[in-house]
């Protein structure tokens, strides 16, 4: 008789644990799956504002270009030699002494 009342209240924790951790995993997933959807929000939300920068970007040096040519096409030359100056002076190969 004994026996029979542990082995119920054994069978009967372990229902309830097991009906616990099923409700603790729906409730992760669920949080889990609403995380990623804000993620997911948040993602395209900043990819159209990087995508409205450039594009306002492109707007304004193309009116730049259009208002002063010549000193953009002097801005572009200097930039470019610019960097010819750092790619040179970085891929040297390096002396130990």
């Amino acid at each position: 008789m004994f026996n029979n009342k542990t082995s119920g209240a054994s069978n009967s924790l372990i229902e309830h644990a097991a009906q616990s951790a099923d409700a603790a995993l729906h409730t992760t997933q669920r949080v889990a799956n609403e995380a990623m959807a804000g993620l997911s929000h948040s993602l395209q939300a900043a990819n159209h504002q990087v995508r409205e920068s450039m594009h306002q970007a492109t707007d304004k040096t193309v009116g730049y270009i259009r208002k002063e040519p010549v000193k953009a096409v002097l801005i572009a030359a200097v930039a470019g030699v610019a960097v010819t100056v750092l790619l040179g002076i970085f891929s040297r190969p390096r002396r130990l002494h």
